[in-house]
Order: C-alpha cells, then sequence, then structure tokens
C-alpha cells in the first residue's frame, strides 16, 4: 500500500517514521519473499504494489503460505469470506422424516416397524444449492469458484463423494439404519429432523437421555428410587418403546440391580392404553443370566423389592430339563434366573421359551465372540434385551462389539467389518476421527454413571450400603447339613452351660463352613473361589474397585481368613495388599498404615480382623467396605466401617455385606433387622444371646434351606 501513496504522502511517512523506512520495509519484503517465492515477482518493479495470482495459486496462498507467513510474524489480511468466522462452507445436507407408518397403535413413539425415508441435498450455510448450480459446480474445472457472490473452495473428491450420494436418492432404511448414517457422516453431513416430529423428538432424546420425562416409582415396588435411577429407569423404558436396546453401564454401588427389577415391576402395571382393564399387561417372563456367584442376591432382591413378582431359579441338578414341563414352569414365572455356564449347556431347553426379555448381569462375560457361551446366549430370542456391565470395555474393542451384537445385531457391523473399520484404527493408531465416529455410533445405547459425577454424588447418601446375597457351593452345602444333623443329637442330650457351648460351637462351625470349605477343615487345602460364592463374589467387586483406582478394606472376625485372603489378593490378584490382625506388632501396624493411606500407592486391598482394626485407626484412602463375615452386630460393623467412613473422606463410601443364602446368616440377618421380631431387645456383641433359644428356634435357625445350594 505504500507505493500507491501519492509522492507527498510517502514524504509524510518518511517524515514520520524515518528515511530507513522504505529500505527496511524492502528488506522485509524479501524475507517474505524467501518464504512465499512468488512475491519475488511482485518486487521485480520500482513500485512493488501487489501481484496477481491464478486461481491455484491463490488457493495454494489461502491454505497453505498465508499462514506459513503469518506463524513467521508477517500479518497476513485474508478475506472477510474465507475466516472461520465468515465461511460457508460447502456441504451436504441430509433431511430425514418418518416414512411409513406401522400398525402400532401408539402415536407417540416412533418404533423399529417405521421407516426412515432421507435424502441429500447441498447447502452453502444454511441456502440449499440448486439443480443448476450443481451441475456447475460438477463441470467446474477450478479449484475455486464463485456461488452467489461467495467464493467456495472446491475438493475434487468430495465432489466425487457427494455425486455418489445425491444420486442415490431418495432411500429407506431402517431406524438402526438411520442412526448408524447419521453418527458416520460426522461434520461432513448436517443431519435435519423436523424436531416437531416423532423422529426429530426421538433422535433428540436418544443423543441426550437428560431430555426423557423422568419415571416415577412404580406403585408395587417396594423401595424408593434415587433421582438418577427415576432417570434410568425412563431410559430402559424408553429404549424398550422404541425396539432399541441399551446396555446400563453405572458404577459399581449405583443400583443397577434394583432400576431392572423397577422396570419389571412398571411394565405389569396398568398405564394410558391399560388403565380403563384396571390391570396391567400379560407378559412373557424375562430369562435374567448372571455369574453364579450372584444368583441368590438376584433372587433375594426380587423379594424384597418386588414381592409380587414371581421368580425362580434355574440351576443345579435338580432343575427341570424337560422341555415341557420347563414350559410349563416358565409359563408360571415373571423373572427366570440362571448362570452363564448353564445358559451355554442348557442352550436348546432355553430357547424353547418365547422370553419377553433377555438380561445379562455383568455383560462383559460374553465379551469373546467366538466362545460358546457366548454364541449361544445370542441364539436366545427375546424383543427386548438389556445388558448391565460397569465396564463394556474391558481388554479390546472388539469386547464393545459382543455386547452391542448381543444387544442390536449387525448395527456396529460383522466381526470383520469393525476390525476394519474401529479397532484397528484406533487401538493401532489412535486415529481420533473414528474414535470420535463411534463414540457417537454407541452412545444413544450406552448409559453410565459414575461416582465421581457431582451430579450423582449430590444424589447419594454419604454411606450406600447393600448386602450381598450367597449361595453355597456343593461342597458348603454337604458340610453344613452333616453339621447341623450331628449337633441335633448331641443337642438333644444336653442342658445347661454344656447346650450352650454346643450350641456356641456350632454357630462357629457354620460360619466358617458359609466362608470357605478350608477354614472349616483345616486342612490348609486350595482357598479357590470354585470352593466358595462368597469368595467368588469378592474376587469379581475387588477386580471392578481396584480397576477404578479404588481401595477397599476387608474385614472378617476370623484371622485364618485373613491370612488366607491376604495371601491370596497378593499371590492369585496380583495386588498391592495388607494385613492387619491382634498380632500385628505396633511399629507394623503403623507402617501398613501409613503406606496404605499416602497419595501414590498404587489402588490396595487392606484386610484387616475385625477386633484390631474396628476402632482407632484412619483408612480414608478405602471408599470399600467389605464384610466377608457378620459379626452381627450392626454398631460393632459401623464402627469398623468407620476406618474409611470419617473426616478426611473425599468420596462417598460403599458398603458391602455377604449374607449367605438359606442358611444361619440369612435367618440371623432378618433378625437383626426385623425390629418386631426382636422386640426392642438389645443384641449383645456376640452371639451369645442365641444361646437363648430353645431346642426347636435353633434348629430352624440353623437348617439349611433348599435354596442356599447352587
Amino acid at each position: 500500500d505504500y507505493w500507491r501513496l501519492q509522492p507527498n504522502q510517502q514524504w509524510a511517512m518518511k517524515v514520520l517514521l524515518g528515511e530507513g523506512f522504505e529500505r527496511q520495509l524492502l528488506v522485509d519484503l524479501g524475507q517474505a519473499a524467501r518464504i512465499y517465492p512468488l512475491l519475488w515477482e511482485g518486487l521485480e518493479t520500482d513500485r512493488p504494489v501487489g501481484l496477481l495470482l491464478d486461481m491455484d495459486a491463490a488457493v495454494d496462498f489461502l491454505q497453505e503460505s498465508a499462514w506459513v507467513l503469518e506463524s513467521a510474524g508477517f500479518k497476513v489480511v485474508v478475506p472477510s469470506w474465507w475466516t472461520a468466522a465468515g465461511r460457508r462452507r460447502l456441504k451436504l445436507r441430509l433431511n430425514a422424516r418418518q416414512g411409513q407408518t406401522s400398525n402400532d397403535k401408539s402415536k407417540t413413539y416412533f418404533s423399529l416397524s417405521n421407516i426412515v425415508e432421507y435424502e441429500y441435498e447441498l447447502a452453502l450455510g444454511d441456502d440449499t444449492i440448486t439443480k443448476k448450480e450443481w451441475q456447475q459446480l460438477v463441470r467446474a474445472k477450478t479449484p475455486m469458484v464463485q456461488i452467489r457472490g461467495q467464493w467456495v473452495v472446491l475438493d475434487p473428491s468430495k465432489i466425487e463423494e457427494m455425486r455418489t450420494l445425491l444420486e442415490q436418492q431418495p432411500q429407506q432404511t431402517s431406524l438402526l439404519g438411520f442412526m448408524r448414517i447419521s453418527a458416520e457422516q460426522g461434520d461432513a453431513v448436517d443431519v435435519q429432523c423436523d424436531r416437531n416430529s416423532a423422529l426429530g423428538e426421538m433422535m433428540a432424546q436418544l443423543n441426550n437421555p437428560s431430555q426423557i420425562d423422568i419415571t416415577e416409582d412404580p406403585d408395587e415396588f417396594c423401595g424408593s428410587l434415587r433421582n438418577y435411577q427415576k432417570r434410568g429407569l425412563a431410559w430402559v423404558r424408553y429404549l424398550e418403546r422404541l425396539g432399541l436396546n441399551g446396555c446400563l453401564a453405572d458404577d459399581m454401588g449405583l443400583g443397577k440391580t434394583i432400576q431392572v427389577i423397577a422396570r419389571l415391576v412398571q411394565e405389569r402395571e396398568p398405564d394410558a392404553d391399560t388403565a380403563a382393564a384396571g390391570h396391567g399387561p400379560t407378559l412373557e417372563p424375562t430369562l435374567l443370566i448372571c455369574p453364579t456367584s450372584v444368583i441368590g442376591n438376584w433372587y433375594h432382591e426380587l423379594a424384597k423389592f418386588a414381592p409380587l413378582l414371581r421368580a425362580t431359579i434355574h440351576h443345579g441338578p435338580q432343575r427341570v430339563k424337560d422341555t415341557d414341563a420347563f414350559g410349563e414352569l416358565c409359563a408360571e414365572q415373571d423373572v427366570v434366573i440362571t448362570s452363564f455356564s448353564l445358559a451355554r449347556r442348557d442352550r436348546q431347553l432355553l430357547q424353547t421359551v418365547d422370553w419377553h426379555r433377555l438380561v445379562l448381569d455383568e455383560a462383559q462375560n460374553i465379551k469373546n465372540p467366538q466362545a460358546a457361551q457366548t454364541k449361544a446366549i445370542n441364539q436366545i430370542a427375546a424383543p427386548h434385551r438389556l445388558a448391565l456391565t460397569g465396564t463394556p470395555i474391558e481388554n479390546r474393542l472388539m469386547d464393545l462389539w459382543s455386547i452391542f451384537h448381543f444387544l442390536n445385531p449387525g448395527y456396529l457391523g460383522n466381526q470383520k467389518q469393525f476390525k476394519e473399520q474401529f479397532e484397528a484404527p484406533i487401538q493401532r493408531e489412535q486415529d481420533p476421527r473414528q474414535s470420535q465416529v463411534l463414540r457417537q455410533l454407541v452412545e444413544p445405547f450406552i448409559l453410565r454413571r459414575v461416582k465421581t459425577d457431582q451430579r450423582i454424588i449430590q444424589d447419594l447418601p454419604d454411606k450406600v450400603e447393600q448386602k450381598l446375597f450367597c449361595n453355597l457351593t456343593k461342597e458348603q452345602a454337604s458340610l453344613y447339613a452333616a453339621t447341623v444333623k450331628d449337633v441335633m443329637q448331641q443337642i438333644q442330650a444336653a442342658d445347661g452351660i454344656k447346650r450352650k457351648g454346643i450350641m456356641l460351637a456350632t454357630l462357629l462351625k457354620l460360619k466358617q463352613i458359609c466362608n470357605h470349605p478350608r477354614q472349616f477343615l483345616q486342612d490348609e487345602s486350595e482357598f479357590a473361589p470354585s470352593r466358595s460364592h462368597k469368595l467368588m463374589r469378592l474376587t469379581e467387586m475387588a477386580a471392578e474397585v481396584i480397576e477404578e483406582g479404588e481401595s477397599l478394606l476387608v474385614f472378617s472376625q476370623f484371622t485364618e481368613i485373613g491370612a488366607a485372603l491376604e495371601q491370596y489378593f497378593r499371590q492369585a490378584c496380583h495386588y498391592n495388599t495388607y494385613y492387619l490382625h491382634g498380632g500385628t506388632s505396633r511399629k507394623r501396624r503403623e507402617k501398613m498404615i501409613t503406606e496404605f493411606q499416602q497419595a501414590q500407592t498404587p489402588p490396595s486391598v487392606f484386610i484387616l480382623s475385625l477386633k484390631a482394626g474396628g476402632v482407632g485407626i484412619t483408612l480414608t484412602k478405602a471408599n470399600h467396605v467389605f464384610h466377608f463375615d457378620r459379626w452381627w452386630n450392626p454398631a460393632v460393623e459401623d464402627q469398623a466401617t468407620d476406618r474409611a467412613f470419617r473426616i478426611g473422606q473425599q468420596k462417598k463410601v460403599f458398603v458391602h455385606k455377604f449374607v449367605a443364602v438359606g442358611t444361619l446368616e440369612e435367618r440371623i440377618d432378618e433378625m437383626i433387622e426385623d425390629k418386631k421380631k426382636l422386640a426392642g431387645a438389645i443384641v449383645g456383641s456376640d452371639e451369645s444371646w442365641l444361646t437363648e433359644l430353645d431346642n426347636e428356634s435353633f434348629k430352624q435357625l440353623i437348617t439349611l434351606n433348599q435354596r442356599a445350594v447352587l
């Protein structure tokens, strides 16, 4: 611009900036020309006011050289329409609408029986490009053209992609197909749906579950859902009414189980469509597949929160195996509970029933798509499917594919397609584009809430307690039954102090059996999870806690169990482990506590005997507390829990109490919880209060219930 000025104006600038100004300007332009050599052409004159560029050179300058010059310290001015704020990109717009209607009488919900019709159109910003303008673009041989007074850069490969899509319309697809198209197009295509239409409302709510109307507690649900649990219930209900299947992936301790139970109750209650009939719909049973270690817990929780639901366990050697008898049994049930191993072994039997829903608890058990267990489960037909897991991806992305293949087959393509499109680019090359596409694909079908989310934390009490009901293994059951038979013969012939001594010794033996056969037998045999469902479940939950980067405390009143757990977690699971008991020296005790509490220490397992670790120490690094066996005194257990739940604790504390189903542990737990049965009595600090029971009451207390065995 300096050389465009009149002579008197140039003189004024020289006076203002100094005689060396013109020379310095030429030097600076020469330096710029070294970066962008085409500037030399403009400098080959006594008045270097500019140079003309052809279309290719102009595009190259705007896309590359301008930013190089600016990075070198030169001020570069580009047209406003080229800047991010002013640019109107040429892109495709996908307009979608609901196609043919289904026979569904509901006018408010879109479903898989509907077809999505969609077509592409070309747009510049918010303006639609006409067919005539599009033909001009296709015929253009230059990298930049002017449309409606605005320059637009053309990428030949993109133009070809656009032409292919534009020539393939109008098109139709399923709801899942449309969701896949929407996610895969990303920023290249604007996906537009009328927000006032069923399709537009559905897409908005699937992409933002907070827009789904919250669901209140079902009338027949015997409990109280927290706000985030009500939202989870609403989300499951919404997906099912759309004909879609999802994965409830809440953190451990946030209540996935009761959200599912609430849904089972809710769907059997009258709604707007069935209220006139005065009763809820009649539904086929739900098949619940879970790890063997939690079968008892599911059965007990169903009885507690939904006593009106009819539930049965399909497990063990006495289970029904005849096809007709099994069909009759299932027809009388609302929920049938079985294990992953039996889902494979009894796959033909399970396939004979028309299930309403198939629920997988700990769905990471089907992460291997080639496993016979996974294949068997995928062959069980049900219109609704629900996966529960806190770890949808345990080791690799194929874990996620396997769960989604169970939920919505074909949505993520077949294994080969998924591996080529997502697994290889993301895991090997860390491709951010494909990571984002996969995220957009799966987000509508995964509801994940974590304990660190402030919105969840505000809705949780400071301490969340839950009981974990575990069944006995065959070995445990046989030892338990033999012990009960022997002791009842002894009690009949004893009285006074001797009788009380026999009763106390029996309680001790039965508690040992409920923990692990090795503790009762005192034979130093294998301390394996396969011999005790308590240990199996503790192993599973400890792995989840450690995976989340958190630490845990495990309390037991038996030093032999503490020692076995310490060795097991350290050697078999390779966790950083500590063990505190009555024989621990003061110096060793303080050293362990200090090490455990240090911020840089990895997630750890701290095992404590109830008496030695129940008072006087602070272990706030842990926010999960497990009571492996029960002291049967709430005050003593609370004191132990307070090692983690005390001043200095920055997280919510989750307390897990193990109870062996069908044994004295379950019955005593019921006695403690039932204030009417206790009639205000004060439970002592040990089991001595139980010795006041008469022989028949004691027999009822310790007799093995058939529900105990799996």
